[in-house]
C-alpha cells in the first residue's frame, strides 16, 4: 500500500491534475489524482485542473464533464480549471495552440528539433530497441544532414523530432522513488515533438503547460517515468528548470496489466477508492 507523506507547508506550491478525456476515469486515475490533491492541500498551495484534450480524434466533451463530476463526487476540489477559470487559463489544451506553436518556433530556432518524414517501418528496419523493449529507438543514421537542412517557417504536415544529445545520461530526483537515471540511445532516442496532423506531441504540450501555469510539482503515474526524462530535455532546451516530480505506483487488473480507458469493459468510476 502506498503511503503519501505530508510535506513542508509551501503556499507557493502549484500542483495539477490533468486527465485526458478519451474515456471515463477509473480507480487508477483517481488514486494518482488523490495523491496530487493531498500534496497540494498539505502544502497549503494551489491545485490546477487541466483538461488535456489535445487529441481531438479521441477526446470527447462528455468525458471531460464526467471527469469533473466524478472527482468532485469523491471529495476532490481544485482552485483553477476550465470550470472555475483562473489567471493561467485557458485550461483546455485544445485552446492553447498558440503557446505550443511559440515553443515550437523557439526549439526550431535553437536547432533542437528537425523535420522528419521517416516512417515507422523505416525506423523498425534498424531493429534497435530500448533497454526495456517497449519501443524502437530512432537511429541517428536517419537524422537529416544539418548543413543541408532547411527549416520552414511553419511546422507543416510533417513530424518533428527532438534532437537528443547522444549517449547523455539524464538524472533527476523523484520525491517518491528517489534518484532516477536514464541514458539517451538506450532508454529512448529522438522523440516526436510535433505531429504531422498539426498538433504538438504530449511531451511538448505538457512541458509548455507546466511552464505557463507555473507548476512546481508534477504528480503522475510510474508508467510515465521515461516521459519525465524526455521532458527534462525539453525544459532544458527552453532554458527552464523543471518542476519537481512525484511518481505514484499504478494499479493493475487481475491479469497484471495496467488499467486503461481503452478497455471498454471497465465501468464508469462510481465508488471511492
Amino acid at each position: 500500500m502506498e503511503v503519501t507523506l505530508k510535506h513542508k507547508h509551501n503556499p507557493k506550491y502549484r500542483g495539477r491534475i490533468a486527465p485526458t478525456p478519451s474515456g471515463y476515469l477509473h480507480v487508477g486515475h483517481v488514486r494518482t489524482f488523490r495523491v496530487a490533491w493531498q500534496r497540494a492541500r498539505d502544502a497549503g498551495g494551489r491545485l490546477v485542473f487541466r483538461n488535456d484534450d489535445l487529441d481531438t480524434d479521441r477526446c470527447r466533451p462528455e468525458f471531460a464533464r464526467a471527469a469533473i463530476e466524478d472527482l468532485r463526487s469523491l471529495g476532490l476540489d481544485w482552485d483553477e480549471g476550465p470550470d472555475l477559470g483562473g489567471t493561467f487559463g485557458p485550461y483546455n489544451q485544445s485552446e492553447r495552440h498558440e503557446h505550443y506553436l511559440a515553443a515550437w518556433q523557439k526549439l526550431r530556432d535553437t536547432g533542437n528539433i528537425y523535420p522528419c518524414n521517416c516512417s515507422r517501418s523505416e525506423i523498425k528496419a534498424f531493429n534497435q530497441k530500448s533497454i526495456d523493449g517497449e519501443e524502437f529507438l530512432f537511429p541517428p543514421q536517419l537524422r537529416p544532414n544539418e548543413t543541408e537542412l532547411r527549416m520552414p517557417e511553419e511546422p507543416g504536415y510533417v513530424n518533428w523530432r527532438f534532437r537528443t544529445p547522444v549517449s547523455q545520461e539524464i538524472s533527476f530526483n523523484d520525491r517518491n522513488l528517489g534518484r532516477q537515471n536514464f541514458k539517451v540511445g538506450e532508454d529512448f532516442s529522438d522523440f516526436l515533438i510535433w505531429r504531422k496532423n498539426g498538433y504538438p506531441s504530449y511531451e511538448l504540450a505538457t512541458v509548455i503547460d507546466e511552464i505557463n501555469m507555473s507548476i512546481t510539482e508534477i504528480v503522475r503515474g510510474l508508467d510515465l517515468l521515461k516521459s519525465s526524462a524526455r521532458q527534462t530535455l525539453v525544459f532544458s532546451a527552453l532554458e527552464v528548470t523543471p518542476p519537481e516530480f512525484y511518481h505514484c505506483e499504478i494499479m493493475m487488473d487481475e491479469n497484471g496489466r495496467k488499467l486503461s480507458k481503452s478497455d471498454r469493459t471497465l465501468p464508469r468510476l462510481s465508488l471511492p477508492v
